[in-house]
């Protein structure tokens, strides 16, 4: 292990002592960050002092809930007086009023803190504290994640050096630095009773580990379902912590798990005959690919128009119309992810233009949803891509001798 790092790490002595102090900065930063915000949500309120009880409205604009959330977060607001109060979704659905009366109270340190009730306990206390400071300094532990995270990327490019270009490292790069710039000013809000720091967090993650695959599968490497894999655990983690989309949850866990694990046995059996990283790839013929778009196209309208017709509780119950149309943008990708997966399983170019079209259907959904790091990784799908789509075309040109694609 250490002679291939040795044999792999960045050979310019000048640029990795860059970058080792780059990363030595990046933990620093991360550890301060991170370490003083759990000092501040985590200290102990000794006095609090009940202020005043103040009429508060509802603020509509921040709920976008669907039967999916077990847990929906109303916020009551007055001027700059903020009241969150978290209800199941049956109590959300009964709601009538759009006022509530909030008790305010104050720490011994000028925090206020607002509460549905009077008669509070020092948990409820405590609880409040940590979330409001938690919110306060939202962008300070965004900045720590993701100074953390940009560090483990700067390290990935060092340690591998050569087995990158120099393109394929500033791609990976720009993009991580991007998200990190994004998720500090663009920080999320709480949902489904999770805090957007916790939310962030997987946010970006997600980012990182697929563009991380993103670029290994550019490069025709097996290792790419390894990351995958991860990737995966990641969207699971973010489906029960967030107690939503439970159908993506399920899809992973039976679709894309599994294919990823056969898709690593099925490449290790196609390596190149004379570079042992590469794996032979190949291309669809025309009636194929004819037979594929038919059907992506019949499982959208069929899909979309079953799921249209359920008395189903939706984020956009309000816009029938964008409802519907989110309804039949979600059924187009399930079935061009679902063709992504077999095509990378059979080794097909034509998974990047899989690939095209989910990035720009869930870039539709991401700014939709408000969810703009995730824009960052759809920037990095679409310009990878690209770059992936070529290189396996130069490779497919290059080699005389391959075989016309046979789906088996």
């Amino acid at each position: 292990m250490i002679q291939f790092f040795k044999q792999n790490i960045e050979p310019k002595k000048g640029l990795r002592m860059f970058e080792i102090i780059f990363s030595i900065l990046l933990c620093i930063v991360s550890i301060v960050s991170i370490g003083y915000g759990a000092i501040e949500i985590n200290s102990h309120v000794d006095e609090i002092q009940f202020v005043q009880s103040i009429e508060m409205t509802r603020d509509t604009e921040l709920e976008d809930y669907s039967e999916d959330n077990t847990i929906c977060d109303v916020t009551y607001r007055n001027g700059d007086k903020e009241l969150v109060v978290s209800y199941t979704y049956e109590e959300y659905e009964k709601l009538e009023s759009d006022t509530i009366t909030a008790y305010e109270f104050e720490t011994d340190n000028g925090t206020k803190l607002y509460f549905d009730h009077q008669d509070i306990s020092d948990d409820e206390v405590q609880y409040s504290y940590q979330q409001v400071r938690a919110n306060e300094l939202t962008q300070l532990f965004n900045l720590g994640i993701a100074s953390f995270i940009l560090m483990l990327s700067v390290l990935i490019m060092m340690l591998f050096s050569k087995q990158f270009t120099t393109y394929e490292k500033s791609w990976f790069m720009s993009i991580m630095v991007l998200a990190t710039i994004i998720s500090v000013i663009f920080p999320e809000e709480s949902a489904n009773g999770v805090n957007g720091i916790v939310i962030m967090l997987l946010y970006l993650l997600d980012t990182f580990l697929n563009i991380l695959c993103e670029l290994l599968i550019s490069k025709q490497s097996r290792y790419n379902f390894l990351v995958s894999v991860l990737v995966e655990i990641v969207e699971i983690i973010s489906c029960i912590v967030l107690m939503y989309r439970f159908a993506t949850m399920a899809t992973t866990l039976f679709f894309w798990l599994p294919i990823d694990i056969i898709s690593f046995i099925n490449w290790s059996k196609h390596k190149d005959d004379e570079e042992n990283e590469l794996t032979v790839v190949r291309k669809l013929k025309g009636y194929q690919e004819v037979l594929v778009i038919l059907g992506i196209i019949i499982w959208t309208f069929v899909v979309g128009y079953l799921i249209s017709g359920l008395d189903i509780a939706t984020d956009f119950y309000n816009n029938e119309s964008l409802e519907t149309a989110i309804i039949y943008i979600d059924a187009c990708a399930s079935a061009v992810g679902i063709a992504n997966g077999l095509f990378i399983f059979f080794r097909l170019r034509e998974q990047w233009i899989a690939w095209y079209i989910c990035a720009f259907l869930e870039a539709m959904i991401n700014i939709v949803s408000g969810q703009y790091v995730l824009l960052v990784l759809k920037l990095g799908y679409f310009t990878n891509t690209t770059y992936g789509y070529i290189k396996w075309t130069k490779y497919i040109q290059s080699h005389t001798t391959e075989k016309p694609a046979q789906i088996s």
